[in-house]
């Protein structure tokens, strides 16, 4: 096989899914080096990536608040 015809690992799209997985908006980097979307392709990929991220985020921080009321709960009723 010729290398030069031949998709580099880190622009397949199994790897960029896998990449944003594991790091989130950081993979973009990856989605706008990837020679093969075109601009337009690759701003929505960079919103719908944004938009998750910080979803994903306010439901963290929502969570790590909720435990935190509910440790503070605990310590009330043990003391």
């Amino acid at each position: 096989m010729d290398n030069k015809t031949q998709k580099k690992w880190y622009f397949k799209t199994g790897s960029l899914i896998v990449s944003f997985l594991c790091v989130g908006p950081f993979m973009l980097p990856l989605v706008w080096a990837n020679p093969d979307f075109n601009k337009k392709k690759k701003i929505i990929i960079s919103a719908v990536v944004i938009i998750l991220s910080y979803f994903v985020g306010a439901l963290f921080f929502n969570a790590l608040k909720s435990l935190n009321q509910y440790f503070q709960f605990l310590q009330n009723e043990i003391y």
